[in-house]
């Protein structure tokens, strides 16, 4: 008896868990975009981070990034963003954009924990290709991943619903600044603001995205951004979200 439970066990550690963990990372490195180069900073002063953004990408798929995550502030004074240059499906360079404070989602990424990617083919432009109004990309801007479920717009205490306001946002262009202006409301005056979108995933699980108070919102991550057929509830109300709060 013995013998067959030992037999058992290692059946499972020699065939079952490496194809069960296979699965899991594989899964969590089928995003759409190869990562090209990552730059940390602003527009007059930015340093290439990419290596780091590999280690960083090894540890998890989410993070919350800043002047410590790098190891470095490269204009003091100056709210920073960490620009992400990546390849899309089309052989367009798109570029990511991330202010300091927000939570980068690794995701959207082809490859992020096998860290196959930034071996160069960056443009060089600080603003990007497609992000600074190139328009090639427009016919695969309904295309994402995921369908958005709701957005909320605030903070923890006080947010408000911004589903329809983002809609309208959304047919007008495929990225946009976003902030108190944008969605005509301050849910909560004197504090740092933000937008989460709770959307669902191929996997039929929800995954939440936030983008800070200031930050540029990319629409070409959720299906259906421009036609606006989303946004029809299902979302399960949490402030943190599922996927989010774990950060796995």
């Amino acid at each position: 008896m013995f013998q067959i439970r030992l037999f058992l066990a290692f059946l499972f550690t020699a065939v079952v868990l490496p194809g069960t963990l296979a699965a899991q990372y594989s899964s969590g490195d089928a995003g759409q975009y190869v990562i090209l180069s990552a730059q940390y900073g602003t527009e007059r002063s930015h340093v290439d981070v990419t290596n780091r953004l590999k280690e960083l990408a090894r540890q998890d798929r989410n993070f919350r990034m800043g002047n410590e995550t790098f190891g470095v502030d490269p204009d003091r004074g100056q709210v920073k963003v960490l620009r992400i240059y990546a390849r899309g499906p089309n052989g367009g360079e798109r570029m990511f954009e991330y202010r300091e404070g927000s939570v980068v989602d690794g995701s959207l990424f082809r490859s992020w924990n096998g860290g196959d990617w930034g071996s160069g083919g960056w443009s060089g432009r600080w603003n990007g290709g497609d992000h600074d109004g190139d328009r090639d990309h427009d016919r695969d801007r309904d295309s994402g991943a995921f369908v958005i479920q709701s957005a909320q717009y605030g903070t923890k205490h006080r947010h408000v619903d911004v589903t329809g306001r983002l809609k309208e946002l959304a047919r007008q262009d495929l990225n946009f600044r976003m902030g108190n202006d944008s969605f005509g409301v301050d849910p909560d005056p004197g504090h740092v603001k933000t937008l989460r979108i709770y959307a669902r995933g191929p996997n039929n699980s929800e995954r939440m995205f936030e983008y800070r108070e200031g930050s540029v919102v990319d629409g070409s991550q959720f299906r259906g951004w421009g036609s606006g057929e989303w946004g029809d509830g299902n979302w399960s109300g949490r402030w943190e979200g599922r996927d989010h709060d774990d950060h796995k």
